[in-house]
């Protein structure tokens, strides 16, 4: 499945880190690990470091999937409001999604900061109203979020435009957000993991999997064998393959990076990122060569050919709305590229066993706006059932809730 268009700045700017060898014989271990961007590396690093005997296979090169075409915006803000999860689910759930996302950005610090050069750095969040419209439903989000301990602050208008120079009826402004180099980090993880003696297959295609009620056999195209107890299917948006029907819809978002720019001109961007209350969104961040990140013009075009060609004209609709907003900013696009996204309807992602596989079959689907976010809440999570102990998000996040 090709999962990107045009030249995603992690690839380019990181290369081929390093050659992991292709599954050429037949293979035992507790876990197969079915991906090897992020969200594998992150949940198989999650399993090692607790004792499970894990194998990783991609079908590609590392970190080639929808990895290297990540924005990597590290929220604990879902796309779906708070307010709007509490209507469906209940204040209780709501909050405890929002507060596991929270909790997840110290602890991806935390695993990012084994390693140099991934860009791990704390940063804050501006979520604006986009139209006057927006004012009221903001300000009831800010509120439930307040209530419920999440460090924001609240912005009138006058004060967002102080602050940040951007017009805006009002906005949240969140303290706890960070950015990443998803590539480099994804490299970094599973190169540790099999210095440490795990096994790290890329270029390696699942072909069937055979679940019985004591363990998996996978086989690949060329006929090799893994057997294991448990398979944790993280192959990213490609994972809804395996699953009728399917759970989420796949989109396309587009993005752009620029040339550096001056930190004084950055300003307050360079530790804040801005996204905005319209759907679907604009959205920004530096990097921390002072890059600007932008993304936005998400459609509901799936069919590669087609991404590929609206690759300049939305990047050129981007760069539009970004000077309008910052007309002061010297903004030369680098890069431009598409990818690959997919999205829920409640904007939850699904961690866990599904009917039609079984136990022994796990997924990882880490969908919507913060992937990461949720594949380092999914680390946690699957541990857990592998392990065969309760977790608090197993029914939220599970797929019992389409039921």
């Amino acid at each position: 499945m090709d999962l990107k268009s045009g030249y995603p700045f992690w690839a380019i700017r990181n290369g081929l880190m390093h050659a992991f060898p292709p599954l050429q014989q037949d293979l035992h271990c507790e876990v197969l690990v079915v991906g090897g961007g992020i969200s594998g590396a992150l949940i198989a690093n999650e399993l090692c470091a607790h004792g499970h005997d894990v194998a990783v296979i991609e079908q590609r090169d590392v970190g080639w999937g929808s990895t290297a075409a990540s924005t990597a915006l590290l929220q604990y803000e879902i796309d779906t409001h708070m307010i709007d999860l509490a209507r469906q689910y209940g204040e209780n759930a709501a909050v405890m999604a929002y507060q596991a996302c929270a909790d997840a950005i110290p602890a991806l610090r935390a695993v990012a900061g084994a390693f140099s050069g991934v860009d791990c750095q704390r940063m804050q969040s501006l979520y604006y109203a986009s139209k006057r419209g927006h004012h009221a439903v903001l300000h009831e989000e800010f509120l439930l979020r307040q209530r419920h301990g999440f460090d924001v602050r609240w912005l009138e208008a006058d004060e967002v435009q102080d602050a940040f120079g951007i017009r805006a009826p009002g906005a949240i402004l969140s303290a706890l957000a960070a950015r990443v180099d998803p590539y480099r980090l994804a490299y970094r993880l599973l190169m540790r993991l099999q210095k440490r003696g795990c096994g790290v297959y890329d270029r390696t295609v699942l072909d069937t999997l055979t679940p019985t009620s004591r363990g998996v056999t996978a086989r690949t195209p060329e006929g090799v064998q893994i057997h294991c107890r448990h398979v944790v299917m993280a192959a990213g948006y490609a994972s809804q393959h395996w699953l009728k029907p399917s759970v989420a819809r796949n989109r396309s978002s587009y993005a752009f990076i620029t040339d550096p720019i001056d930190p004084d001109q950055l300003g307050p961007l360079a530790q804040t990122m801005l996204w905005e209350s319209a759907r679907p969104y604009l959205y920004l961040r530096a990097t921390g060569d002072h890059r600007l990140l932008v993304g936005g013009e998400d459609d509901a075009i799936d069919i590669p050919a087609r991404r590929d060609r609206r690759v300049q004209a939305k990047a050129g609709t981007l760069l539009k709305q970004v000077a309008k907003l910052f007309p002061h900013l010297p903004l030369q696009p680098a890069f431009s590229w598409a990818g690959t996204f997919a999205e829920t309807k409640d904007g939850l992602p699904f961690f866990g066993a599904h009917p039609q596989w079984g136990p022994r079959v796990l997924f990882a689907m880490a969908y919507g706006g913060n992937g990461i976010t949720y594949s380092m809440i999914g680390a946690g999570l699957l541990r857990a059932q592998i392990e065969r102990r309760r977790h608090p998000l197993a029914a939220l996040f599970g797929f019992g809730r389409l039921e």
